[in-house]
């Protein structure tokens, strides 16, 4: 932590389909980003973490973070992804894992598939990482939820905590 994310550039998919050229730099820019990496869209482990997020509505819907996923899942499998699972996150397509590589999350599993650790990263507007969790699973660290509450809770302390006004 505390280290400055390097700044990529991708391919962007965002909740109404459209598509574009991204830099992380450009979208932290905006407000503080919690970019997750994990390996592919319709896997089941990645459908259950990505539910997780949705239904936390907290992020969801929170005007102070903005949650964006990282997979090497292509444009076309990421545009179902979201309209299957009703997500309000864009997901950029890392097909290479150059971005993976770049965030030091990339690793072959079993010695043969290249693949992404599940892996989160909260960057400030600077691109400075704010909070980082990595899975590390002894056999599969693509088997590691991200804990959802505990990033929350480091969200919440990194960024300061909002009072409740309960809509008034």
């Amino acid at each position: 932590m505390g280290t400055t994310a390097p700044d990529v550039t991708g391919q962007l998919v965002r909740p109404d389909g459209n598509v574009a050229e991204e830099s992380l730099s450009a979208l932290a820019a905006d407000k503080p980003v919690l970019l997750s990496f994990y390996t592919v869209d319709f896997s089941p482990d990645c459908i259950e973490e990505w539910c997780a997020f949705r239904d936390f509505d907290w992020f969801a819907t929170g005007e102070r973070v903005q949650v964006v996923g990282m997979s090497k899942s292509g444009v076309r499998i990421h545009r179902q992804f979201i309209k299957r699972l009703d997500l309000g996150f864009p997901l950029y397509s890392d097909a290479d894992l150059d971005i993976a590589e770049a965030f030091g999350v990339d690793y072959r599993a079993f010695g043969i598939s290249r693949q992404a650790r599940r892996s989160c990263f909260l960057l400030d507007e600077s691109m400075t990482v704010r909070y980082k969790w990595v899975g590390e699973h002894w056999l599969d660290p693509t088997r590691d939820t991200p804990p959802v509450g505990e990033i929350h809770e480091a969200v919440r302390a990194e960024l300061g905590d909002e009072e409740e006004t309960f809509g008034f």
